[in-house]
């Protein structure tokens, strides 16, 4: 597979790199690129884009509100990936969907690939395709120089783990915590020996997300992950300030930069 922008982002910046989740169309498709050029000033290393969905069972009450809003707004994977297409003559950004299985086999696998290559889509995340399902769309994506990125969790056998391992390009989504997306007051207990035992059989850049909500959530595993997703946070910060989400979401990306940063 050919080098692409997630690759690049690992290389060049100095980790970890922080990857803000908001969902494609909300509150609006004119705020969603608003927000991704204003988040790649602030210092974001790639942007992880969420495609509505009306069956979102990884996530929780947030961002399956955003989902709904954004699907009011008429919402598609095809408008998602048309506006990533326009939104390329603005940032070189990497931009890495999260799409259940559905609408992308509705779309066609290959259709999928090939227009996801033109739009400048880089990686993709899809919750509900386990990888011993998923190496028709791998290697479609593969032949397209996109990522197909596969998540692993507290649960993950040290089989699975060597698989997923094995499996996932760009990097490993290390999904944090039981249960579904959604903001936490503490991070677990166990979480720099789990991502340990994953560095065991990789050296793939480990991307932690799920309950990652605070600052200090991010200072504390800075110099364990390669990658920190924030998600539940920033989308409830952009529900409460629809009209200007910016003015709201980057002073808090921007202050878990300095987390990041800080010894």
């Amino acid at each position: 597979m050919m080098e692409n922008r997630i690759d690049k982002a690992f290389m060049e910046r100095k980790r970890p790199i922080l990857i803000p989740y908001i969902t494609c169309g909300d509150p609006s498709l004119e705020k969603t690129e608003s927000l991704i050029l204003a988040l790649e000033k602030a210092g974001a290393g790639i942007i992880e884009l969420g495609i509505p969905f009306s069956d979102p069972i990884a996530d929780g009450p947030v961002i399956q509100e955003a989902c709904n809003r954004a699907l009011k707004q008429g919402m598609s994977l095809r408008k998602a990936i048309s506006f990533v297409g326009n939104l390329r003559k603005k940032t070189e950004i990497p931009i890495v969907f999260l799409s259940y299985y559905n609408p992308i086999y509705k779309y066609g696998l290959s259709n999928f690939a090939q227009d996801a290559k033109i739009a400048g889509i880089d990686g993709l995340i899809v919750p509900d395709l386990p990888p011993e399902e998923g190496q028709g769309l791998k290697k479609l994506l593969l032949k397209n120089g996109i990522c197909l990125i596969y998540l692993l969790a507290p649960t993950s056998t040290e089989k699975r783990i060597k698989m997923t391992c094995e499996e996932s390009s760009g990097f490993i989504y290390y999904v944090s915590l039981l249960g579904v997306t959604g903001i936490r007051k503490d991070i677990s207990e166990t979480l720099k020996e789990e991502i340990l035992r994953i560095k065991r059989s990789s050296n793939k850049p480990i991307c932690v997300g799920f309950g990652i909500s605070e600052p200090s959530h991010a200072k504390e595993i800075k110099d364990l992950a390669d990658g920190i997703i924030i998600g539940s946070k920033i989308v409830s910060l952009i529900a409460k300030n629809p009209d200007s989400p910016d003015k709201a979401v980057i002073p808090f990306v921007s202050s878990v930069l300095r987390a990041i940063k800080n010894n």
